[in-house]
């Protein structure tokens, strides 16, 4: 890898085990986006793929309304910071 080159593969995000604890699925986030989301997409936030500002910030939206479809109340700390190492 170049030096110039950026590092796409963060690992395994905080998403992943927030999902897994709240037996949350790719596509209730799916479901629960009021933007254009795709189960690909979700699966790439979960194991750690960059990306934008923008889609993480639909990820962080989309939890949070899945959390509340379930009737579970989303912590405030379930933002883009509480979601992603990056």
């Amino acid at each position: 890898m170049g030096q110039d080159e950026i590092e796409r593969n963060m690992g395994v995000q905080p998403l992943d085990g927030i999902m897994t604890e709240h037996a949350l699925g790719n596509h209730d986030l799916v479901a629960a986006s009021l933007e254009p989301m795709t189960h690909k997409a979700v699966q790439r936030a979960r194991k750690g793929r960059r990306l934008t500002k923008h889609m993480k910030q639909r990820m962080a939206e989309a939890l949070n309304r899945a959390m509340k479809v379930q009737g579970q109340e989303p912590a405030p700390a379930l933002g883009v910071k509480g979601l992603f190492t990056y």
